[in-house]
């Protein structure tokens, strides 16, 4: 044989083992410096679970403002990472154009834009929407913030960051076989179905969701707190009645059990309705009965009331034309619109929270790890109860001096081993689920009943992260759900909300302003050193060939 075709022979080998080896060990290596494409473990954990075909359909295709190629092209490079992690999962995107009405109906609302070009603005209509298939069941994914109070930039930022997490949710959703469950404490005067109804009808889309009584403590309290520790997590909402010894030492040994709480607590009473209609109310505090159990685990609701000079608007009657009232819309200071603690999975990127004639927490020390959610603005204003609160205040002149109290804690995130209340007393009950200490539990304590509480139009619930007369938008159901998430999340998915990029966007006003350095730079320049290039070529050539 001679040295050629041995020579051939070995580089047709090579070739052989070269494509063997790149089909059975294929890797992907991410070389960005925040690991940008990197999965991580929690994701790794869900999508392992998928042992059938998931299909994902994308509705990014087609003809759309140029920025948001970069959302398409950004969840076109997740998806892959995905596919490749689990050959199950099959990726597929699709122009909506032909099936805008279908879309609509089922809950795929698309977004308007204002997109500027040259200079000049214009709109355009996008829908930011996945669709997951898997088994029989389907669920839908936004890819675009809800929030409407930050930039079209900062929107497309917070949509890159957030799309591991929002497709890691949803494949767990869609993949799982079991619900946690969620129990809506009631027999206190908590809130009625209906102001509830835009915070749980989500929550019932991931949970299993049931309205428990603690009525049944007085007769059969041995069976409520072993039917309440059946259930994962207790939503306290806006209790206006007194809990007895019995429905606390439930809630207690509910807690010390593993149970998860959401307190929303009112320790105030206080209401605007009551204000509209009377034009002055009186403030007093309301004693539920609850202040040594949250104190046991670290925290103190007061019974004072905050007013922040940064706030939401209500409406107000200021006027007549002919016979019709003239409203206008002015903050209600009573009415605080807080900022959320960017540094945490479940506030990072909220808009700002609405709360409605709110108490400031004291946290205590102990062994509990407390995490601040909800702050006011510094120019705060502490008012003591029982007052008198005048609608006719609204129009009185504000001095800044007089809003020197600084940052007021609102929400709270508790975490770590809670003691009993009832360790060392006597106990309203006997049972044998008793138990001293829980291990690794936690809780939210929010001092403002009305921040799940919905307003009602025509008969029927309203978006609660809306207002329905001044229209402003607000993060009260963003923060709930999220609350609600990281207090049931036993695989580490909430904190892919905390997940930073760094997305380098194209700077528009730089860009318009040197627009015509670079259209010569990038187009005329070439044209001219090809020119001189020619003529310089022919020249030379002209002049060695002539002789």
């Amino acid at each position: 044989m001679n040295k050629k075709l041995k020579k051939s022979l070995l580089l047709f080998i090579s070739l052989v083992i070269v494509n063997v080896c790149t089909q059975s060990f294929y890797k992907r290596i991410d070389l960005t410096v925040d690991q940008h494409f990197t999965l991580s473990e929690a994701s790794k954990e869900i999508i392992s679970k998928v042992n059938e075909p998931l299909f994902i359909t994308v509705y990014l295709d087609g003809e759309f403002p140029s920025e948001f190629k970069r959302l398409q092209l950004e969840t076109r490079q997740h998806l892959e990472e995905l596919a490749a992690e689990n050959a199950h999962i099959k990726i597929k995107f699709e122009s909506p154009d032909q099936q805008v009405d279908a879309l609509i109906k089922r809950g795929m609302i698309p977004s308007k834009l204002t997109v500027e070009e040259a200079g000049k603005f214009s709109e355009a209509i996008i829908f930011p929407w996945a669709e997951i298939s898997y088994q029989k069941k389907s669920t839908i994914v936004s890819l675009l913030s809800t929030t409407t109070l930050t930039s079209q930039e900062e929107q497309l930022q917070n949509a890159i960051e957030n799309l591991e997490y929002r497709f890691s949710n949803a494949i767990n959703l869609i993949t799982k076989t079991t619900q946690k469950r969620v129990a809506v404490i009631t027999g206190n005067g908590e809130l009625q179905d209906l102001y509830l109804y835009s915070f749980l009808s989500e929550v019932a889309k991931k949970y299993r969701l049931a309205k428990f009584t603690l009525d049944s403590v007085s007769k059969n309290p041995q069976q409520t707190l072993k039917d309440l520790n059946s259930l994962d997590l207790a939503i306290i909402a806006k209790p206006t009645e007194k809990f007895t010894a019995k429905e606390k030492f439930t809630l207690d040994q509910f807690i010390t059990n593993g149970g998860k709480t959401l307190w929303m607590i009112d320790n105030v009473q206080a209401d605007l309705d009551s204000l509209m209609a009377n034009g002055k109310m009186l403030a007093y505090p309301r004693d539920l009965n609850l202040t040594d159990l949250l104190f046991t685990y670290g925290v103190r609701i007061n019974t004072t009331l905050i007013k922040d000079l940064y706030a939401a608007k209500i409406p107000l009657a200021t006027g007549n034309i002919g016979n019709q009232p003239q409203f206008q819309n002015l903050e209600w200071l009573y009415h605080p619109l807080v900022r959320g603690n960017k540094n945490h999975a479940i506030t990072k990127n909220i808009s700002p929270v609405r709360l409605q004639f709110a108490s400031p927490i004291d946290t205590l020390r102990n062994n509990i790890k407390k995490t601040p959610l909800l702050v006011s603005s510094l120019l705060t204003q502490k008012i003591g109860t029982p007052n008198f609160i005048e609608l006719t205040s609204i129009a009185d002149e504000i001095l800044e001096t007089d809003y020197q109290s600084g940052n007021q804690l609102f929400a709270v995130l508790l975490e770590g081993n809670f003691n009993s209340a009832y360790k060392n007393r006597v106990k309203p009950f006997q049972t044998s689920l008793y138990k001293e200490q829980a291990t690794n539990n936690k809780m939210i304590v929010i001092a403002d009943g009305d921040i799940g509480k919905n307003q009602i139009l025509k008969e029927q619930p309203f978006d609660l992260n809306k207002d329905k007369w001044t229209r402003q938008q607000f993060g009260n159901k963003d923060f709930l759900l999220n609350a609600v998430d990281y207090l049931l999340d036993d695989t580490g998915i909430i904190h892919l909300r905390n997940k930073t990029l760094k997305i380098n966007l194209l700077d528009k006003q730089k860009a318009s302003k040197e627009r015509l350095f670079w259209q010569f730079l990038n187009v005329i320049l070439p044209l001219i050193v090809l020119f001189v290039f020619g003529i310089v070529f022919n020249f030379l050539r002209y002049r060695k060939y002539a002789k």
